[in-house]
């Protein structure tokens, strides 16, 4: 355990100021990413998608439920485990009152390739209120590179190629189920438009808990993929690799 040296009140208060100075820079930067961020074109979005929920068979359209923005988080389906990744849990474990959200013309949705009444049956386990819908007779998850099979579209994640990932010994990251998340945004006559997709490391900023870590003496001590799903506390049967 990295335990802090113990120093005078003086002497923290210089370290802590010279510390405020860099997070007051990296805030900054941050907002001017963000700014970035939004200032980015979009993409009609012309294939038709169909996507499994409490009410039936909808499309991309329908997902917004009248809200001018869509997040989607696309949840990595464990088929060993007949339920969603744990470190996608832990994710997800941190979105809290989506009203908020809708209160900002946004909806949040995890989607996933599991098959509906499994996927259903997961979201009631872990005690999820947020929506989630069954994306597995769709060829949404390829489109966006959550999904990995040479024979149904091209290997891409983070956007490399197999080749780049496979240069970089990220082999992991070419094949099976992948974490990631998508921005879209609707105009009033349906019409559905891609912004922004992040992958891998792109999604530290949703997970509340290791922010939160980030704060303390010891930080992250545990690897994403370390943590199982929060009713499973005691077993290590769930971790993700």
């Amino acid at each position: 355990m990295n335990r802090p040296t113990v120093v005078s009140r003086d002497e923290w208060l210089t370290a802590r100021m010279q510390l405020l100075a860099e997070e007051r820079e990296q805030t900054h930067r941050q907002d001017a990413l963000a700014a970035r961020r939004r200032e980015l074109p979009m993409v009609a979005i012309d294939k038709k998608y169909e996507f499994e929920g409490p009410k039936g068979k909808v499309g991309l359209a329908e997902l917004f439920d009248g809200q001018r923005q869509l997040i989607v988080y696309h949840m990595m389906w464990r088929w060993d485990l007949d339920a969603g990744c744990p470190s996608c849990a832990l994710l997800l474990d941190n979105v809290g009152h989506t009203e908020h959200l809708e209160y900002n013309d946004t909806r949040f949705v995890a989607v996933s390739r599991g098959p509906w009444d499994t996927l259903n049956r997961y979201r009631d386990r872990m005690g999820w209120t947020f929506p989630m819908y069954s994306s597995f007779d769709s060829d949404f998850n390829y489109d966006f590179h959550v999904t990995q099979d040479e024979s149904i579209a091209p290997v891409e994640y983070n956007y490399a190629s197999k080749a780049e990932m496979q240069a970089k010994g990220l082999t992991w990251q070419a094949e099976g189920e992948q974490p990631g998340t998508s921005i879209f945004w609707r105009d009033d006559d349906n019409a559905v438009f891609h912004t922004y997709s992040s992958y891998a490391r792109g999604g530290d900023i949703l997970i509340g808990t290791n922010n939160y870590l980030d704060l303390t003496p010891l930080g992250r001590q545990k690897h994403v993929a370390e943590f199982p799903h929060h009713d499973r506390y005691g077993s290590t049967t769930d971790h993700c690799h």
